[in-house]
Formats: structure tokens, sequence, C-alpha cells
């Protein structure tokens, strides 16, 4: 057990019991006020690399961090097209929620701030496990559903802490989840304009917004929020990238559609999307 500046304990996982690439680090948080959980994957042959770009993954309701690897195949889809040199090497980084209930939104909550564990110590503890990362590595953020929420709102709230943004099948409104959720989990949430909409949140950016692109599937049921959403952007004049595919809220869709947010991410880093 080793001890570091900002939180009490981390617990780092054994690189000669885990499969290749992988991390899994459990922290104390200082914002959660409880342990939590990231899993970490870097490519194979990025170990000697400094300063990898990191890729916050954001997972949705019900899930944790092991959601994006072992049910999204993310380290799967990252690996092909590093292999195939279409995205620049990158450090996948999937924390847990906090574990609120069926899910903690990604927000500021009267006692625990989900928000800061996600902002400032979820980049703080990779910079710590992780060598390829360091003071130096751009943070790009993306999710699902409610992961995707809290991508596109921690943008707004955030501009220059990301270089890129992405949101699949996205949460557009808080109120969106009270489908998804037990009665009350939203109870001691934030009610800021800008910790309940996305649209708020990047209206009230306050410097610019870093590219961001969100897509949705055609069979989901929050089709015609995430439409909204573009066409309120679009008349408030915020560039961002839109796109529609074939399919549902559901995993073959994420796993199918993640790569077009890597692949966006590699043009960002690239400095061939503006």
């Amino acid at each position: 057990m080793t001890d570091w500046p900002t939180f009490r304990t981390i617990e780092c996982s054994d690189p000669a019991l885990t499969e290749r690439g992988f991390t899994f680090v459990t922290v104390s948080s200082p914002a959660l006020g409880h342990r939590a959980d990231i899993t970490f994957y870097a490519p194979p042959g990025t170990e000697s690399a400094a300063d990898l770009p990191i890729v916050l993954l954001l997972h949705g309701v019900y899930g944790s961090h092991w959601a994006w690897a072992f049910k999204g195949a993310a380290h799967r889809t990252l690996a092909e097209l590093v292999a195939s040199r279409a995205v620049p090497p990158m450090v996948l980084v999937m924390p847990s929620d906090g574990l609120w209930r069926d899910g903690s939104g990604y927000v500021r909550h009267r006692e625990q701030d989900f928000e800061l564990w996600i902002a400032d110590e979820v980049p703080l503890a990779t910079r710590m496990a992780v060598p390829a990362c360091g003071e130096r590595s751009p943070t790009l953020i993306a999710g699902l559903s409610m992961g995707g929420f809290a991508a596109l709102r921690l943008l707004g709230k955030y501009p220059s802490r990301f270089r890129a943004a992405s949101a699949l099948s996205a949460i557009t409104e808080a109120n969106q989840l009270d489908a998804l959720m037990a009665p009350g989990s939203r109870r001691g949430w934030s009610t800021d304009a800008a910790d309940t909409s996305v649209l708020a949140s990047l209206r009230s950016a306050s410097a610019p917004l870093p590219p961001f692109r969100f897509d949705c599937g055609r069979d989901d049921d929050l089709l015609a929020a995430n439409r909204a959403l573009h066409e309120a952007l679009e008349v408030a004049g915020i560039a961002h990238d839109y796109a529609e595919y074939e399919g549902g809220h559901d995993w073959p869709y994420w796993r199918r559609h993640l790569a077009d947010t890597l692949l966006f991410f590699g043009e960002v880093l690239r400095g061939s999307k503006a």
C-alpha cells in the first residue's frame, strides 16, 4: 500500500497477473469519501512512451469501471485502430461513476462530488498509475448514455481541460434518467442548469469549446432528444459533429460505433480536425 499527496491510498494490480495492457486501480477518493475503481488500458508496445493521450470513457447507468472493456471490447477496438495506424496510441481510462444507486450522473451531490472525481481525480490517478501518461498528456472525454451526458456537460464546464469530447446515445437532460433509475435516485443532486442540461452547459462555457461530436441510433428512445440538441446547437452557432446510425440503445451499437469516437479523437490529436 502506497500513500500519495492527494489520495490517501492507491492500490494497483500486479502486471504479471493481468492481461497485457491492463491495469486495475482502486483509490481512496476525497471527492467521494470512499474508495473507487478505474480500469486502464494502454496498447501493447507503448510501455516506454511518454505523455500519451488520456481518453476518459464513461459508462452508463447500472455499469461500472469494467463495462467499456468487458461488455464494449473498447481495448480491442483501440488496439486494432492503433495497429492499423488509423489513430495514434492513446490510453483508455475507464472509471466507475462512483457507484451512487443506479447511477451518479457524474454530477455534484449534496455530500459527494462525482463531477470532481471525474474532472480532477481520475486524470491525476492516471498520471500516477500509468507511466506512459504525464503532465503533458492531452485529455479527451467520451461516454455512453449517462456517460455521454457527462462527457458533453463536462466539456462545457471545463473546456480548457479537454482536447475533445464525444458522446454515444447521450442523455441530454438529467430528468431523462428518471425512467431508468429507482424513484428518488436524483434526490440531493445539483439542480444548477449546467449540471442538469447538456445544452445549458455548452452554452455557458467560459472559453471556446474544443471539437466535439455525438451520435445516436435510429431505434434509440433518445433519438428525438439528440436531434433536438443538434438543432439547438446549430441555432446557437456552436460547432459540432452529429451522426445517426442504425441501431438502438445497447452494447452492440456502442461496440460498433466506439471506433467513430476514437477516429474523431485521432483526427483532433493529429491536427486535422479543428
